[in-house]
């Protein structure tokens, strides 16, 4: 029987023990320190077993997930470091950076254990072992990086149990990873907080800012609301690239104050058209670093039970509906009603459902 030991289980290592439990010659045992944590596991079926003691989930393992903050990623090899782990136990993680990790695994004595960076990029709006599901990684790319001294023959065996989560596997250097991720996910979210305390700081003089920044502007900027604790993290450990990464931020922003000073319209054109062509380019319908809300809006009638009856056709037609929020509703003029939906699919039935029964669906 093979041992899957998982420290952490929320959203990610949650996900991932629903992705390895009931699977033929698997066994998933989840550690948390809190006695809570470790009832709840077990309470909602995440796992097969549950313990607060390191030294009991770890030990016997055949591969151990970390799936902690990035903040206490160090601190859990080190303490792995002081156990006899079973020789050939696959050792990974999830976090979003990697190199420091990867460092720091190396320099650890993890006995005949082998270290392989991981970062699944997928996500939610929620947290928690409450939202994890054994489909959050279907379709998402998951990142492995194994330094040169890492054995084939261990890749290999990580890269096969994570077939269970229908991701997909690519092989990345730890340094590569950092410098990747820097760019399309750790600096849009600093771009996001600056820009939103930005308009905060001219709110607190003229509160018509906040009242116009609905829609959009908070559409744009909702990755300025994410958890404190973990981003101050992920961005303390990723420093050296995200300071050169703002550098050349800023570079760009000074190309377009010259461009403004000169009225220089054509570089402002073609700055629009470069972005464009390349921002077609990307998928659209795979999952990445910063998680896709899957929206549409409809106009409704302002009258009772209008709410109600898109649910329930939605409901009828097994689409599952995560959320629902009315943008604007007053006597004589049609409403607006957000529906917000958990996958592509949902999003792209409910499109269809809604136009088949009459309702104008714009996005």
């Amino acid at each position: 029987m093979t041992k899957i030991a998982i420290f952490g289980v929320g959203l990610i290592g949650g996900s991932l023990a629903l992705c390895f439990k009931g699977k033929p010659g698997l066994t998933v045992v989840g550690h948390s320190v809190r006695e809570s944590s470790v009832a709840k596991y077990l309470e909602r079926g995440v796992v097969d077993h549950a313990t607060t003691s390191l030294r009991e989930a770890a030990e016997g393992a055949d591969f151990i997930f970390l799936c902690v903050p990035v903040g206490s990623l160090e601190q859990y090899v080190h303490d792995l470091s002081g156990l006899d782990l079973k020789p050939g136990c696959i050792v990974t993680d999830v976090g979003s950076t990697k190199a420091s990790v990867v460092a720091t695994a190396r320099n650890a004595q993890l006995g005949n254990a082998v270290f392989i960076g991981g970062h699944p990029m997928a996500g939610s709006e929620r947290s928690g072992v409450e939202a994890a599901s054994s489909y959050l990684f279907e379709n998402a790319f998951y990142v492995l990086t194994p330094d040169a001294s890492t054995a084939q023959r261990d890749i290999d065996k990580l890269t096969d149990l994570l077939t269970y989560t229908k991701a997909h596997i690519v092989h990345v250097a730890p340094e590569e990873h950092d410098e990747i991720v820097g760019a399309i996910s750790h600096l849009p979210h600093i771009i996001a907080v600056a820009l939103v305390n930005l308009v905060r700081g001219y709110n607190e003089n003229n509160s018509l800012y906040s009242v116009l920044a609905a829609g959009g502007f908070r559409d744009i900027t909702r990755i300025g609301s994410s958890e404190p604790g973990v981003w101050r993290d992920i961005l303390v450990n990723n420093r050296e690239v995200l300071l050169k990464l703002l550098r050349e931020w800023q570079d760009g922003t000074s190309a377009f104050i010259d461009m403004l000073q000169n009225e220089d319209g054509a570089g402002i054109e073609l700055a629009f058209r470069q972005s464009g062509q390349f921002r077609s380019k990307l998928p659209e319908r795979r999952k990445g670093m910063i998680h896709s809300f899957y929206e549409c809006y409809i106009d409704v009638p302002d009258h009772p039970g209008i709410i109600g009856h898109v649910a329930t056709e939605l409901g009828n037609s097994n689409i599952n509906l995560s959320n629902i929020q009315i943008i604007e509703s007053r006597e004589d003029v049609p409403g607006i009603l957000r529906l917000s939906f958990r996958k592509q699919e949902d999003l792209d039935l409910a499109v269809q459902k809604l136009g088949l029964i009459g309702y104008s669906v714009h996005f």
